[in-house]
């Protein structure tokens, strides 16, 4: 019996020895370097992969991932571990890397930090996702949340997401551990600084905010590295609106116009301190509408962004580009939006567009109802309302109002001959009839 213990021991010692060495990293037994990591030169951060300066030029999204890296991107954002397997294999196989998010529950969602028994349930989630990915060698950084300090009046949860950086930490030490916040106050900076010691880097969805973002981390007391985890096309809460509050989509040209200017400035500058960026989104999602911050359509076709970002990132001019759409004309007459009261007539509309390599162009044009945030803020796109356009491929359209009250967009799109899209929508309202009692 003696002797058959200490050959199950030896056995058994031999296999943990085996495991532990399984476990290391790549380049830790090859090299030494750590995969990612941060050289501090005083007040001066930089990102290095493998010991190599990294600057992040990346996008959200879960697909179209060969088309990211072919504009010149090197990474790719998730927000949780649902797809993540497929997505850090298929960035492996491009030389992409991946900024995982590690999903953590919101205040303003319903989550209560005071419940300890739901705390430390996600705690022992976070635990597991880590130990599951965290030798995938196209692993970047770790994101403990995303906004989760909005609306948070339960200071646990920065203790919290202090506690969650430090678990990652201990589990890998191998990658740096990130959080984002949306940077709308100087409060929200100061308690991560103050109460998340465990984070090394601040990512922000910043959008228009970026401008003053030098100052948010200022007067937040933020000194180390900071990046730009969401930023694109002017987002919806910060166009003007109707006056029945639906804010004013931008045509895909003035999209392309203004985020051209912001990334030259803001973020390809590279200023000090700043480790990149992730555009969104790269992808098809609804979002106050179905076109306001995708790069893609629902059918792959690629938007000017696309072009623009390859641009951005690579310094190549795509050898097509997509139409240029220079207005959308409502009744003869520029116009973002118009309120109406219900009738019969129909109105006329025109997409004024053109191709910058004389390609032909084809057209399309349907009517929504407009999206509500509550309902339709991450679901599935809205149907089309069938039977109000006449001849809806056509630059100059006529259409009729839908019968019931309520707020509405005309979405009209533009398609080259090399699965190109651009697009603009009319933003209008039909006006309950008073007079029907």
């Amino acid at each position: 019996m003696r002797l058959l213990f200490v050959i199950v021991f030896l056995v058994t010692s031999l296999i943990n020895s085996g495991c532990t060495e399984t476990n290391k990293s790549h380049s830790e037994t090859s090299t030494g370097v750590k995969p990612t990591s941060i050289h501090q030169n005083g007040q001066s951060f930089q990102l290095l992969r493998y010991g190599k300066p990294y600057f992040i030029k990346g996008a959200g999204g879960v697909s179209h991932l060969s088309q990211l890296k072919s504009c010149g991107g090197n990474s790719v954002r998730i927000w949780d571990d649902l797809e993540a397997s497929s997505i850090l294999d298929q960035a492996q196989s491009l030389g992409l890397t991946v900024f995982f998010g590690l999903w953590v529950e919101r205040e303003m969602e319903g989550f209560d930090y005071d419940d300890q028994t739901a705390v430390d349930r996600q705690y022992e989630r976070i635990r597991k996702i880590v130990l599951k990915y965290r030798h995938h060698p196209a692993l970047l950084m770790w994101c403990v949340g995303n906004e989760w300090a909005m609306e948070a009046s339960n200071f646990r949860v920065y203790d919290e997401v202090n506690r969650l950086a430090a678990l990652v930490h201990e589990l890998d030490p191998d990658h740096p551990v990130a959080t984002v916040i949306s940077p709308d106050s100087e409060r929200a900076i100061w308690l991560v600084q103050e109460r998340c010691p465990a984070v090394d880097v601040l990512a922000v969805n910043s959008y228009a905010l970026t401008e003053k973002l030098p100052q948010f981390l200022k007067k937040g007391g933020w000194d180390k590295p900071y990046l730009i985890s969401e930023y694109g096309a002017q987002a919806y809460w910060e166009t003007p609106v109707t006056p029945w509050k639906a804010p004013i989509e931008p045509t895909s040209q003035q999209k392309y116009d203004y985020l051209n200017g912001f990334y030259r400035k803001y973020i390809g500058s590279q200023p000090p301190n700043c480790f990149g960026s992730y555009l969104f989104y790269w992808g098809f999602k609804q979002e106050e509408t179905h076109t306001w911050f995708n790069v893609f359509d629902d059918q792959g076709r690629s938007t000017p962004m696309v072009e623009l970002m390859q641009l951005l990132w690579s310094g190549k001019q795509s050898p097509n580009k997509a139409p240029v759409v220079k207005a959308l004309l409502i009744d003869g007459k520029p116009s973002a939006y118009q309120s109406y009261t219900p009738s019969t007539l129909p109105h006329q509309a025109h997409i004024v567009a053109n191709d910058l390599d004389g390609d032909t162009l084809t057209y399309y044009w349907e009517i929504k109802r407009r999206a509500q945030f509550s309902a339709d803020y991450a679901g599935t796109p809205l149907p089309a309302i069938k039977g109000l356009i006449s001849s809806p491929d056509h630059a100059l359209i006529s259409f009729k109002l839908p019968d019931k009250p309520g707020a509405y967009r005309l979405f009209a799109y533009a398609y080259d001959t090399h699965r190109h899209v651009s697009s603009a929508n009319f933003s209008f309202e039909i006006k309950a009839d008073s007079s029907a009692k």
